[in-house]
């Protein structure tokens, strides 16, 4: 598609477009966190030991290597995404997740084929990972590009919308499923259904991807420097600055849903149903928040939305942890949480956007998806690790400052860069 042909489309064609991208980032994000979701239930069939904390630390290990695989598929489906189009690489993407998925949907287990079955178990969340890894860079690329100019921020925001969506819907289908089957069925099988659940919308994802226009052109994937690493080495500084911000962004953002949960039973020392409720609203609120920070950006410009994240995150993670360490009232804590997602919500409504615009066309699925897989991997993926070990080393509170750290770093990179919404790169 040409920029002209681009900066004809309707609104309505571009919302279509938002749509469809965006599917495939819910359904990644739902077959991706459905795997912690139901550990709980599955874990015995493939690590058959008497002890079920060493099950869940093995069925952990295996979650933990999906996160490695995400450089590799940020290099992957960033270099299939500038070479052969973002359409291509998207639908590649949902695919492999949709295969990984259904490897673990029918597996047989370790008393059905031994020491194969957890093989195969990594094998298919490997699968996953790469594909994840992929479709973080390529949809915000594709997003960012079909975005309406002067509008992007409150467009390119779907893609957290999708993402937190990903992760409810997966709390959501294991509570329906805990409702219907007893513990036993959904040991024995249950813990199955949400697998094809994932497998199947991946397929619907598919086919939505299929009608999506592309937003390159041919010449430029043609070009000598398309989804090469020696073009994308030019641009050293916008690869570096991506870094910055994405190691306190993601550490910031797992710190404050995937680990909360677990923060407020350890720490807080609220149940687990409670802590559980309190999350789901956090995370209703949170998702229904990007488009309006998505908005804001638009008015006040990306750089300082980056500014305000940064400043805000340093001085205020602190004392919100500190708070709901002792907090008592769920009211009082879930005000607490959705009031530092707020914060967050600065940085991950315009995620993606931010780094696509840093980019030339040539490697700009490849420098989005690497700088940030490569950062995520490191520090976000590692966010609850760091905090269980200081805690269980009783410095709970290092892990406060760690956050906060990693956020003035994210304030001091953006203090630096230009306003990359001015750079004229994303036409």
């Amino acid at each position: 598609m040409t920029p002209q042909q681009l900066q004809q489309l309707t609104s309505t064609q571009r919302i279509l477009a938002i749509v469809g991208a965006s599917s495939g980032n819910l359904v990644e994000w739902f077959d991706f966190y459905i795997y912690a979701f139901s550990a709980l239930y599955f874990s015995a069939a493939f690590f058959p030991k008497d002890n079920p904390t060493v099950q869940l630390l093995q069925t952990a290990g295996i979650f933990a290597a999906g996160f490695l695989m995400r450089p590799v598929g940020g290099w992957l489906f960033g270099r299939i995404a500038d070479r052969w189009g973002r359409r291509n690489s998207m639908m590649i993407s949902v695919l492999m997740m949709c295969f990984g998925s259904l490897m673990i949907a029918v597996m047989p287990t370790h008393a059905q084929i031994g020491t194969l079955a957890p093989a195969l178990l990594l094998l298919a969340r490997l699968f996953q990972g790469l594909s994840v890894g992929g479709e973080y860079g390529t949809s915000a690329t594709y997003m960012s590009e079909v975005a309406e100019p002067g509008r992007r921020g409150f467009f390119a925001s779907f893609q957290y919308v999708t993402l937190i969506g990903g992760q409810l819907a997966a709390v959501l289908v294991m509570v329906v499923l805990q409702a219907l089957l007893s513990e036993a069925e959904l040991k024995a099988w249950g813990w199955r259904i949400p697998f094809v659940i994932g497998a199947a919308s991946a397929l619907i994802s598919l086919y939505l991807r299929r009608s999506l226009a592309e937003t390159t052109t041919a010449s430029e994937r043609q070009s000598e420097g398309a989804g090469r690493m020696s073009t994308l080495l030019k641009h050293k500084r916008a690869f570096v600055t991506v870094l910055g911000f994405t190691a306190g962004g993601s550490l910031i953002f797992y710190a404050f849903t995937t680990y909360m949960q677990k923060y407020l039973v350890n720490t807080a020392g609220m149940s687990k149903p409670t802590a559980s409720a309190v999350m789901t609203v956090a995370l209703l609120v949170y998702m229904a928040m990007q488009p309006l920070f998505g908005a804001l950006s638009d008015r006040i410009g990306r750089r300082t939305s980056m500014l305000w994240f940064g400043g805000l995150a340093t001085i205020c993670t602190a004392p919100i942890m500190f708070a709901l360490a002792g907090v008592k009232s769920p009211v009082l804590a879930g005000l607490l949480i959705i009031a530092a997602l707020a914060i967050v919500s600065l940085y991950t409504s315009i995620s993606g956007l931010i780094k696509a615009e840093m980019f030339p066309v040539e490697v700009r699925a490849l420098g989005v998806g690497l700088s940030y897989a490569v950062a995520n991997a490191i520090f976000g993926g590692s966010a609850e690790y760091v905090a269980l070990w200081f805690k269980q080393a009783g410095v709970e509170q290092n892990f406060y400052w760690y956050v906060s750290g990693m956020c003035a770093l994210a304030f001091v990179v953006a203090w630096k860069m230009p306003d990359p919404g001015k750079s004229g790169l994303l036409k």
